[in-house]
């Protein structure tokens, strides 16, 4: 069927007659420049620490973004310590894929007591991205509901429930929207429900359940850090690749991404030096 796709990292799979509208553009010579904010945008405060040196976010977005070509980007960065942020894109909507995961996590643990079985279905979801646990979660837990009760909690502005009630994948989210959520993760969290998360995501292998290489972005090799990988096929083209999480303790870091015509490894290896270039200068050396 024409405009149907084929959903990697998911159960399940459907058809469409639309083509994805989240993100449609590539970052063109004279795209906007980096934004930067400070604790004057309406966010959660966080302690900062006295006479922590600072290196220049945008400067490191914009890095990023230099080495971006053909790669449709949203990123944000959030310093944890200087509680600075900046952002490329990063108001732009897209299908979060996997991420949606981390949304559903935080409502079933901010839900309260949890019976071993779900403990072990979120651990899955997490760590392994495994889309059977996820399966069961979204279904047994209000996951289009879920979405609605953590952007309210989190303050997440571009954050939605998906048209279709039975595709996690396609919940919408923007890279902003993801540095928040890990901000309420970290600051606002119970202490018991924050260390799960952390814990999981720090444990995720290689090989995701579905067999997808998740060993890209923020989790390749020799990056000190933790992180929450999404992965989805769109068809006829378009492979969504994400990667969000917390780098050296300090920064929150999303990168989101649709990429065109590739494979796989490609799209890894792209969104590898996408972050590789914005690592440059937030933990140069590290």
């Amino acid at each position: 069927m024409a405009g149907s796709r084929w959903v990697a990292g998911l159960a399940l799979v459907v058809a469409v007659t639309t083509a994805c509208t989240a993100a449609d553009a590539t970052a063109p010579a004279g795209s906007p420049a980096p934004t930067t904010t400070s604790a004057d945008t309406p966010r959660p405060a966080v302690p900062r620490a006295a006479g922590t040196t600072a290196p220049d976010l945008s400067a490191a977005v914009a890095r990023a973004v230099d080495g971006s070509a053909g790669v449709d980007l949203a990123v944000a960065v959030l310093d944890l310590t200087t509680d600075t942020a900046a952002g490329y894109r990063d108001d732009v909507p897209f299908h979060a894929a996997s991420l949606s995961k981390l949304l559903v996590a935080v409502d079933v643990l901010t839900a309260g007591d949890l019976d071993d079985a779900d403990r072990d279905r979120l651990h899955r979801a997490l760590s392994d991205s495994d889309d059977e646990a996820m399966n069961d979660l979204w279904t047994g837990h209000d996951g289009i509901g879920a979405v609605d009760r953590v952007a309210g909690l989190a303050g997440l502005v571009d954050t939605h429930a998906p048209e279709d009630p039975s595709q996690w994948g396609d919940v919408e989210t923007s890279a902003d929207d993801l540095v928040r959520l890990y901000r309420y993760v970290l600051t606002e969290l119970p202490e018991a429900a924050r260390t799960f998360v952390v814990d999981a995501l720090s444990s995720a292998p290689v090989t995701a359940a579905d067999g997808f290489d998740q060993a890209f972005g923020l989790l390749a090799p020799g990056v000190d850090g933790y992180a929450k990988q999404g992965w989805m096929w769109y068809y006829p083209t378009d492979l969504y690749l994400h990667s969000a999480g917390v780098v050296a303790d300090r920064y929150v870091v999303a990168l989101l991404s649709v990429q065109s015509s590739i494979s796989p490894d490609e799209a890894r290896g792209h969104l590898d030096d996408i972050t590789r270039s914005l690592l440059s200068t937030l933990v140069p050396g590290g």
